[in-house]
């Protein structure tokens, strides 16, 4: 048997098949190809656009796959597809992508229900005319195939248009009104599939591995012997996930440390356990971290 995964074709794509290298899964593809390979005999990648990715999960041709929330809620899948986990890694998914209604600075529009009869340019179509049925506004709503910016106020007179910071939207003259729609990464699956025994243990194995690498990035092992008259002083200096993990030594006056800490605290760490008597660390990386 085999889980039918659909992965991000590109700019998401190099940042997923690294963080499924980190989790143990080896991915290789050819640069015209849209079936990776992957070291594991159970799994059945496929690259598409993102955009495409819930409709195919909603209609099982795919058992699952990793997209954007606002691609799920714009093709109206959230009841077809199971929500498995929200994945935030490299810099495209570290944060919430936020979809946004903007206007020309000096435009009149200040809301919604400015909006009446308008006309507005956008990739998510769906979620923005519901956003205007919630608000009992009518407006033309019109796809917009990119360079959506630069088409108010021309064009149309607004935009519903996905941003980070609004940094890109200011530059072009425009000013954010209203937020419609708050995106991450999403793990999702087929509902059919999630209630197969079998392949929603390979979903649920796939999310907690990668996970365990997402918990593992900057994150560092610290090894150690203390003194076991120093173990308190030590103790107050380490700011571990959890309590430390302490095993005795031939040497009963001393005792062996380990901790998970935050790898940009280890520079100021380390002096600091030197001095209070720590000898022998060691720092080592993680590839996953389980909670």
């Amino acid at each position: 048997m085999k889980l039918r995964l659909g992965m991000p074709k590109g700019s998401l794509q190099e940042a997923t098949f690294g963080l499924f290298r980190k989790a143990g899964f080896e991915l290789v593809v050819d640069a015209r190809s849209y079936h990776p390979v992957v070291d594991d005999p159970e799994l059945e990648p496929t690259l598409l656009r993102a955009q495409e990715i819930p409709k195919y999960v909603a209609a099982g041709v795919l058992d699952a796959g990793i997209t954007g929330y606002d691609n799920v809620v714009e093709c109206d899948c959230d009841a077809a597809v199971h929500e498995v986990t929200e994945l935030l890694y490299s810099k495209a998914t570290s944060r919430p992508y936020r979809w946004v209604l903007a206007v020309a600075k000096g435009s009149k529009i200040k809301g919604p229900k400015d909006l009446q009869g308008k006309r507005i340019a956008t990739e998510l179509v769906n979620v923005t005319k519901r956003y205007l049925a919630k608000h009992g506004v009518e407006a033309h709503v019109e796809f917009s195939w990119g360079a959506t910016e630069v088409k108010v106020p021309e064009l149309v007179d607004a935009i519903v248009e996905g941003t980070e910071t609004g940094g890109t939207l200011a530059a072009h003259g425009l000013k954010i009104i209203d937020t419609l729609l708050v995106s991450t990464t999403r793990f999702i699956a087929n509902t059919d599939a999630w209630r197969d025994e079998w392949k929603r243990r390979k979903i649920e194995n796939i999310a907690m591995l990668l996970q365990a690498a997402l918990n593992a990035e900057g994150m560092v092992g610290l090894k150690m012997n203390v003194p076991r008259k120093q173990l308190d002083r030590i103790n107050k200096l380490l700011p571990a996930l959890k309590n430390p993990t302490l095993s005795p030594l031939s040497d009963e006056a001393w005792v062996a440390v380990e901790i998970i800490v935050e790898e940009k605290t280890v520079r100021d760490l380390l002096p600091k356990l030197k001095r209070a008597g720590a000898q022998g660390i060691v720092e080592y990386p993680l590839n996953k971290v389980v909670y």
